[in-house]
């Protein structure tokens, strides 16, 4: 049995990893929020992460991933960074009325599509970790006038958000950065009222990735390099207390993920995927 000073050490370590990880990411995003179409944060302008400033380029991704002309144009000028693997709105079956809450919100695109679905009477909240990513979405949200949308800084294993508020949780390509998924689950079903639901667009491992891919900074913040394999995330959002849960891998977004990593292979390790789940009532 491990004495204390062990046990201590250990947990002082795993922290320190944790934080090393999420600073990475925060780095990448930041850069991501800032850049103009020579500066992309990951060095690929079709990545989940490696967004160029150029809105033909965006447009392009975006429709790509499933989001529409029509969705296109309903956001501020700026909002759609080409951000993602997937449209989480297309299956939030948003009514009007609801409070909507986005991990990892990003320029606020996903937020402001679903302020047009649940209208005045209804709300979002944009939670990301980078503070130029909040900056960027509180600008767009001014610049489009949107009185029903706001934004906050913070971890989305630790929301800003109090207990019992959401009826929906969207996301997009975000909770496979995190280091800490279980508590990602845990916290989402705090932030949910009783009956609420997630909708989450995501990256997931098919098989288990190699080593050398796990350990890759780049892909990492890429969204690839963190993905965790489709059984294990489906236990620990059972152990979160989630149920009705459903994770459908989308086996032709390996042709957009080949263009994420070119030559790398990891199109055979992830896939892109939607994930439900309900919180009990």
């Amino acid at each position: 049995m491990p004495d204390k000073e062990s046990s201590y050490t250990q947990k002082v370590t795993w922290v320190d990893g944790l934080d090393a990880h999420r600073q990475e990411v925060r780095q990448a995003y930041a850069k991501v929020a800032i850049a103009d179409s020579e500066n992309s944060a990951c060095g690929n302008g079709s990545s989940c992460c490696g967004v160029a400033d150029d809105s033909a380029i965006n447009t392009l991704i975006s429709t790509r991933l499933g989001y529409s002309l029509e969705d296109l144009a309903k956001a501020p000028d700026g909002a759609d960074m080409g951000l993602g693997c997937g449209n989480p709105g297309a299956i939030a079956s948003l009514r009007p009325g609801e409070m909507v809450v986005d991990l990892g919100s990003g320029g606020g695109f996903d937020c402001f599509l679903a302020a047009a679905e649940v209208g005045d009477e209804g709300g979002v909240i944009g939670v990301d970790m980078t503070p130029d990513m909040v900056s960027k979405a509180r600008a767009n949200a001014l610049r489009g006038k949107y009185a029903n949308v706001e934004f906050r800084l913070g971890e989305i294993e630790h929301l800003p958000i109090a207990d019992d508020t959401a009826d929906v949780i969207i996301s997009n390509c975000v909770i496979n950065l995190s280091p800490d998924k279980a508590q990602v689950f845990r916290d989402a079903f705090r932030v949910l009222k009783p009956g609420g639901r997630l909708a989450i667009s995501d990256v997931v491992a098919t098989t288990e990735l190699p080593e050398a891919m796990r350990n890759d900074s780049q892909l990492i913040a890429g969204c690839m390099g963190n993905a965790s394999l489709i059984e294990a995330l489906e236990g620990l959002m059972r152990e979160a207390g989630f149920i009705s849960i459903s994770i459908q891998p989308k086996d032709e977004s390996r042709e957009f993920i080949r263009d994420w990593a070119p030559g790398l292979g990891v199109e055979e390790y992830v896939v892109a995927a939607t994930i439900e789940a309900v919180k009990p009532v």
